[in-house]
């Protein structure tokens, strides 16, 4: 056991721990509204990536050429049994695709190994519900990615970025006070969870849902390119409040050390 002032990280899964550049809830979003008619593109998934899946279906069908195409397609706005209808399909779908994609980003598995090492506890929260996190927890167990603690979206009353599975976190791990927490996560909606909740935050850039790119697709960009769509995103989890902004998981250690340096000349977050 160390003797880290941090009491515990909370981690997100896609896009952070597993699913680089959260790819399963992008490509289940195109296709299922796809298949009601409605032509959906990437970028207006992601913008409110991070959120519960049911609060994610009802803010697209919000979006104001969704409503348009919906009322075209069937004669009326949509409302919330469309919402429903939508996120009973969704769910299967979700955790289906999300079982292939649950290969542990680079670093993970060992960044937990460190934290266990330091004597800190390692929980997560998700976007995902419980139904949808039974099938992909034993893919990513099997690959060797085993917090202490899971918090589903359905497990609190609401998801991001209110702070409840946060606190949820803290009471099932048995850890206080918050401000000797820290919030990963690679959504501006994970900081915010991360802040409300009163913890230390930690955005991600390269794996996540900012950049939005998979390993490949970065891998064939110019290096200019690259750079500005990662200084783009870190921008963005910046000015969402986020303390640091890390590449992905694997270059965090160094934050938590700056942030556990922080703490001991008695600064909360």
């Amino acid at each position: 056991m160390g003797d880290s002032l941090i009491k515990a990280v909370i981690l997100d899964w896609a896009g952070t721990s597993i699913d680089f550049g959260s790819m399963a809830p992008v490509k289940v979003f195109v296709e299922l509204f796809r298949e009601r008619g409605i032509e959906l593109n990437n970028a207006e998934v992601r913008e409110f990536m991070g959120m519960d899946k049911r609060e994610h279906t009802r803010r697209l069908l919000h979006l104001e050429h969704i409503r348009m195409q919906w009322a075209e397609n069937y004669g009326r706005e949509p409302g919330e049994p469309d919402v429903e209808s939508l996120f009973i399909k969704l769910e299967p779908k979700l955790a289906a695709i999300a079982c292939k994609l649950s290969e542990p980003i680079h670093g993970a598995i060992e960044f937990v190994e460190d934290m266990h090492s330091l004597g800190v506890k390692v929980g997560t929260t998700t976007s995902y519900d419980a139904a949808m996190m039974k099938q992909i927890i034993p893919e990513a167990e099997k690959r060797g990615f085993k917090p202490d603690c899971i918090v589903n979206a359905s497990d609190v009353p609401f998801g991001r970025p209110h702070p409840y599975m946060c606190y949820l976190n803290a009471i099932r791990m048995e850890v206080h006070p918050l401000n000797q927490m820290v919030k990963i996560g690679d959504t501006v909606v994970d900081i915010q969870e991360g802040l409300n909740a009163g913890m230390w935050t930690i955005g991600l850039v390269k794996s996540g849902n900012e950049v939005g790119l998979s390993r490949e697709e970065l891998l064939n960009l110019g290096s200019e390119e690259s750079k500005e769509i990662m200084n783009k995103a870190a921008l963005k989890l910046k000015q969402a409040g986020a303390h640091y902004v890390a590449e992905g998981i694997w270059n965090c250690m160094p934050y938590i050390g700056i942030i556990e340096g922080r703490m001991r000349t008695g600064e909360k977050p």
